[in-house]
């Protein structure tokens, strides 16, 4: 299996993308894996992990890279040799079985639109992500590629997002959410409303209902669907709160000694609550919808989010996610 990784996408690369890859290259002997980028560049970080060149980890030179600021459209029809436009073509022609990036995720929607293109019968794509809850990790989708859906869409998103439960994260018949201003089917604009009857209509979805902001901790569903204006509004606005409870929670422990010797005591218990709320062993957002695997990582990423975003873009090849979404797609089409 061929996994083509972007070694110049993201705020640390390619010093933590190649670290993360090589760390992956190790734990996983049968991948092969791609680094696509400034060959001197990447060849170097490669030498610094005490690494070489090889048939597990190769190198492909690219000329240019595109950046967070450029307008995603118009960057991946010109930068033809960019690390992005490269990666995607490798996936459409074949050549690799997964891609991922730190980089743009404008680019990476719009290069995979362009050149890898959506599996049949689907309107527009979706970007997952994977969020901890009181009992298990669940599914928000959409964060952002399809930012103004129509309820069709909303439904397929809830399809993709029951198919990427069950496939790669392990849920059996996973229960699927709709995000809306209150739980009665009633509620919600007009677009939620239409839905709603949809997914309550469909066989094929596993719906329980309508549900509210406060109960997107609690553990009750595998799936959640929205439009990617409100997931990517709801993803920021829980990375913005946990970073400021972090930071509150820091500087409370810390006031006096009385306290830093209290932090002590529960040292354990947040040592495992960190681990179990970090979003770099969740993988990366997959991109849901299109012909090959495609996986969006933050553009903060460490090594230890390329390693996992490595390990679940193998996962969702294992499992034919894409497959599985067009049989599954073509299915609900048919009835």
């Amino acid at each position: 299996m061929r996994i083509a990784v972007d070694a110049m996408g993201g705020d640390f690369a390619p010093r933590e993308i190649v670290r993360g890859a090589v760390e992956a290259s190790r734990a996983w002997p049968e991948l092969e894996i791609v680094l696509l980028g400034d060959g001197a560049a990447v060849r170097a970080e490669l030498a610094a992990n005490k690494a070489v060149e090889s048939g597990r980890l190769k190198v492909a030179h690219t000329t240019e890279t595109i950046e967070m600021g450029e307008a995603p459209a118009h960057a991946v029809r010109t930068k033809r040799d960019s690390s992005i436009v490269r990666g995607m073509q490798m996936l459409r022609h074949k050549e690799a079985d997964a891609f991922l990036s730190a980089g743009s995720t404008g680019a990476m929607v719009a290069g995979a639109l362009l050149f890898v293109g959506r599996v049949r019968y689907l309107k527009r794509p979706a970007i997952g992500t994977v969020l901890p809850s009181l009992r298990k990790p669940y599914l928000l989708l959409d964060m952002g590629a399809t930012v103004d859906c129509t309820p069709r869409e909303l439904e397929q998103f809830a399809v993709m997002g029951g198919i990427y439960s069950s496939a790669v994260m392990g849920q059996k018949n996973p229960s699927v959410g709709l995000l809306s201003i209150g739980t009665e089917e009633e509620k919600g604009d007009t677009r939620t409303k239409e839905a709603h009857a949809l997914l309550k209509a469909n066989p094929l979805v596993n719906f329980r209902g309508n549900v509210e902001g406060h109960d997107l901790f609690k553990g009750e569903m595998d799936v959640c669907v929205a439009d990617g204006f409100v997931g990517n509004v709801v993803l920021k606005t829980i990375e913005s709160e946990a970073r400021a409870i972090s930071a509150m929670l820091r500087k409370e422990l810390t006031r006096n000694p009385l306290r830093v010797l209290g932090s002590l005591l529960i040292y354990g218990g947040v040592r495992h609550l960190k681990k179990v709320m970090d979003p770099e062993v969740y993988g990366g957002a997959p991109l849901l919808g299109v012909n090959g695997t495609v996986i969006i990582t933050h553009g903060a990423s460490s090594h230890k989010a390329i390693f996992h975003a490595i390990r679940v873009s193998a996962e969702c090849v294992r499992q034919d996610v894409a497959e599985k979404i067009t049989a599954r797609l073509a299915e609900m089409e048919a009835k």
